[in-house]
């Protein structure tokens, strides 16, 4: 969320910036609304202290005898104004607080502007593109032949876009899971295990909600949601909390399953892997100082790599433009690997600075060394999604036999060297 003094002070860049997402805001609304809520509580102050003083007037008249009638009744009048005008300030509040939830964070100015995905910038790539004597096939058609997956069942049990894997695809993915969280432990990442459910807050601090309500699923009877990433739940951990200085940065590695019902996605590539409604994922979650936050994005990042680096797989990492960045990313950029048998690049992780647009909605503060509090800066990143990681890893390292090579770092959890 944006600070109100921000949306005073800078009414023009702030729906610019908003511009510049695709995303319309009613910036008249908000500052015509501030300014109601701004002269309610003056009046309502102003009332106050003229009911405190009528009521010392009326302590010195009795004292003395005197009739205070006339008094009495105007301070009843005045009490009766102050109780009508809290409920017109809760309401204008309460109209205020949802407008303020639709404005979307403020690109880093760093961020190229664009309208969509073809304005992304591409600032680096890792490894050489695989090659092949042979025609390469897509993960689908090797994972069918291996017997890892059966798309089939899963929509049998829960309906398109709820994969089954089988055999060793069901043990390859929990050998993925593991890899990840252990590698991200030895970089420092303290390892949680949150609810998978969450309440329309916890979602609502991370910005998926209001926005993007119809891209979740909702157990309505409760008004919960299951989560699209590990992030909601992780960046709750410290909802109201005022934390030391001190302790910062502090980073949770954290895996969780990831429920998407993709509204709005239907026509799109929904082959196997590649588009699904559940898949499982590691998250990096981190809690920085404001002056830290884009040093620990580009270290946040560089974790997210690392996955990709020991695995061995070619990828390359795109800044992404303005029309192509979430509704509360400030910067972000995504991890895309290159699936030889699908021949494109696959997003498998987007790492974003949120600076404090999260820490302001759920009010997670440090206390500085003076003694102040001021709100830390959130970032997040995949690292990372494992189906489309796995997608590149059958696509990259499959063998003319149909067999597929498993990459050392994942061996020892696969207790073999090959698929087949």
């Amino acid at each position: 969320m944006l600070s109100l003094k921000t949306i005073r002070e800078h009414p023009e860049f702030v729906d610019q910036g908003a511009a510049n997402k695709g995303e319309k805001i009613d910036i008249k609304g908000i500052l015509a609304l501030d300014g109601k809520v701004r002269k309610i509580i003056k009046d309502v102050e102003d009332m106050k202290a003229m009911r405190n003083r009528s009521s010392e007037e009326i302590s010195q008249l009795k004292q003395v005898g005197k009739d205070a009638r006339e008094q009495i009744s105007e301070m009843q009048d005045v009490s009766k104004r102050i109780k009508e005008l809290d409920g017109e300030l809760a309401e204008n509040r309460e109209e205020l607080h949802e407008k303020l939830m639709w404005v979307p964070n403020i690109p880093h100015e760093s961020v190229p502007v664009g309208k969509d995905e073809s304005a992304n910038e591409h600032v680096r790539s890792w490894g050489e593109m695989p090659k092949f004597d042979f025609e390469p096939l897509p993960h689908l058609e090797l994972a069918t032949k291996l017997d890892l997956l059966d798309m089939e069942r899963g929509a049998a049990i829960s309906g398109s876009g709820f994969p089954l894997y089988t055999g060793q695809g069901a043990i390859l993915e929990r050998a993925l899971i593991n890899f990840m969280l252990d590698h991200h432990l030895q970089e420092g990442y303290r390892e949680v295990r949150t609810p998978f459910i969450t309440l329309r807050q916890a979602a609502e601090t991370t910005g998926q909600l209001p926005k993007l309500e119809d891209d979740m699923y909702i157990v309505e009877q409760d008004d919960l949601f299951l989560i699209p990433t590990a992030e909601v739940p992780v960046t709750n951990i410290h909802k109201e909390e005022i934390m030391s200085g001190k302790d910062l940065p502090k980073q949770y590695v954290a895996y969780s399953p990831c429920f998407r019902r993709e509204a709005g996605s239907y026509g799109r590539d929904t082959r196997g892997l590649l588009r699904v409604h559940q898949f499982n994922k590691v998250e990096l979650v981190k809690f920085v100082k404001p002056e830290d936050s884009y040093d620990e994005l580009e270290s946040l990042t560089s974790d997210a790599e690392s996955i990709l680096q020991a695995l061995g797989l070619h990828y390359r990492v795109a800044l992404l433009s303005t029309g192509d960045l979430s509704f509360a990313a400030a910067k972000c950029y995504d991890l895309e690997v290159w699936a030889p048998g699908e021949k494109r690049w696959l997003e498998v992780s987007s790492c974003s600075n949120f600076e404090d647009f999260q820490a302001r909605r759920a009010n997670i503060r440090y206390r500085k060394e003076d003694g102040k509090t001021s709100f830390v800066h959130t970032l997040n990143g995949s690292g990372v999604a494992t189906p489309r990681l796995m997608v590149a890893l059958l696509e990259t390292y499959q063998q003319d036999d149909g067999t597929v090579w498993i990459p050392e770092p994942l061996q020892p959890y696969m207790h073999t060297s090959l698929l087949k």
